[in-house]
């Protein structure tokens, strides 16, 4: 019998992505890809895509998969992973799935749900509302999808208030199971930081994309239709870098600015694994190493 999938879930900057890489060269095994912006082709400073170093110690899937000109949601994650698991299988390894989207987990585990497809009219309506006041109707009219939407991306904001609008029934309810977090399967794992600490890697990282090149990307990306993406164009960091392209920040102003949505985020898929998945908790302590937080996660795995 083929051994069990393994999930990692957490936080930006948590370092999950090290500790994925590390378990499967443990288990051999394939790493599966649950980031809703790795699977854009050009997107990989601001996304900390694995390295083309990474990928060839470990096979990663669901990175680069589409164009920037090209949509991708959570139907076509459930496909791709499928897909994925089924490569991996037939090569006697071990899936393990690695990401910080939320909602691609949920959709693998329970369905997609019966939300209704969008309505052309109430959308250009939804559009033109200041963002605002979406938030508010969606505070009062669903309070766990406002808490778990990244209030900052206005393509989510007026789908979740178009589906309410639509439904008359809560955004959050129409998710096959998504109340019955008992269903979550064996070996699904949340990586934990104390704030503190993984404030302190978020600001590392940013710092690490802007050095990089993260300007220049976007700049480049911007040329090859980011900006008619709507959602490769909502991702944090080539977000903000738009804007300061367009002249609105300056760039030092614009790294802060990076640094505290990044954190606002992270706060979002904290409240996000903590209420909405059955996750076991894998602490990993300021300073600890990669090597003794794997040591902890395969004594934990069924």
């Amino acid at each position: 019998m083929s051994a069990p999938a393994i999930y990692l879930a957490g936080a930006t900057a948590s370092g999950k992505s090290a500790l994925a890489l590390r378990l499967a060269k443990r288990l051999g095994g394939e790493i599966i890809s649950v980031d809703s912006m790795q699977v854009y082709r050009g997107l990989d400073i601001g996304t900390a895509k694995p390295s083309a170093v990474e990928q060839g110690e470990v096979p990663h899937h669901l990175i680069d998969v589409v164009e920037l000109n090209e949509s991708f949601d959570a139907a076509q994650f459930v496909r791709f992973a499928k897909r994925a698991v089924e490569a991996v299988r037939s090569r006697a390894a071990r899936p393990i799935f690695c990401g910080g989207t939320g909602l691609y987990f949920r959709a693998l585990f329970d369905g997609l749900g019966d939300s209704p497809p969008g309505e052309d009219s109430l959308r250009a309506e939804l559009e033109a509302t200041p963002m605002e006041a979406l938030l508010d109707e969606l505070k009062a009219k669903d309070l766990l999808a406002f808490e778990a939407v990244d209030r900052q991306n206005r393509r989510r904001v007026v789908r979740a208030v178009e589906v309410i609008r639509l439904t008359g029934q809560s955004y959050s309810s129409q998710r096959t199971g998504w109340n019955a977090t008992g269903q979550a399967p064996a070996n699904l794992f949340c990586v934990t930081r104390e704030v503190d600490d993984l404030n302190t890697r978020i600001h590392s990282r940013v710092d690490r994309m802007f050095e990089h090149g993260l300007v220049a990307e976007t700049e480049s990306l911007s040329k090859r239709g980011l900006s008619e993406n709507r959602s490769a164009c909502q991702a944090l960091g080539y977000r903000q870098v738009l804007g300061h392209l367009d002249g609105e920040l300056g760039l030092a102003e614009t790294v802060e600015l990076v640094k505290a949505r990044t954190r606002q985020f992270a706060k979002r898929q904290r409240t996000w694994f903590r209420n909405q998945l059955n996750c076991q908790p894998v602490e990993w302590a300021a300073g600890g190493s990669v090597d003794g937080c794997c040591e902890r996660l395969l004594g934990m795995l069924c």
